[in-house]
């Protein structure tokens, strides 16, 4: 498990989850059961960018993963601009229009001389997300007190789409997949 693959994709389909596996697909990472941990990068792995993630091993094997996901639907929207807020005096005169929010997702990876560290960060816009990002990887450095000179990050977005789900993910997944069931199973 020396080298960690960063990739991300986005989907879209008729339903939150479809939307989930076609953006899993669109980064080759949707045949693999994926087990979630936190984010930290051991010191002896090495992170990689790349566009889609290589081939991990057989479909149905686990997978450890960092992952940052967010999604969309039909029945989301947010204000376009500010003000009108529901409750307040006269708000059906203030109320903003509305609209569907965009979806981002990011993580980045800070690395140095020993262990290091991803950070995952999801919202609406692009630029927000990368600099949360580096906030973020600054906050959980001076947390550890480690020395984090070397840091990337990689961002998925996409417009939603009206009356359809759409995804954006970014994975950093671990080394090869492994076998969920053992020979001993069977």
């Amino acid at each position: 498990m020396n080298t960690i693959h960063v990739a991300g994709g986005v989907g879209v389909a008729d339903t939150a989850m479809a939307s989930y596996d076609a953006a899993l697909a669109d980064a080759n990472l949707h045949n693999y059961n994926l087990v979630a941990v936190s984010s930290v990068v051991p010191a002896e792995a090495t992170v990689v960018a790349v566009e889609e993630a290589p081939d991990l091993g057989p479909a149905g094997n686990r997978l450890t993963v960092v992952e940052a996901r967010r999604t969309v639907g039909p029945k989301d929207e947010v204000d376009f601009r500010e003000g009108g807020r529901a409750g307040a005096e006269d708000a059906e005169s203030k109320r903003a229009p509305r609209r569907h929010p965009d979806v981002a997702a990011g993580l980045g990876w800070a690395t140095g001389p020993g262990p290091g560290l991803f950070y995952e960060v999801t919202g609406e816009d692009s630029e927000d997300v990368r600099t949360r990002i580096r906030s973020g990887l600054d906050a959980g450095g001076d947390l550890r007190d480690w020395d984090l000179p070397d840091r990337e990050f990689h961002v998925e977005s996409a417009a939603a789409e009206p009356n359809r789900y759409t995804t954006a993910v970014v994975i950093a997944a671990y080394g090869e997949s492994e076998p969920i069931l053992s020979a001993t199973d069977e």
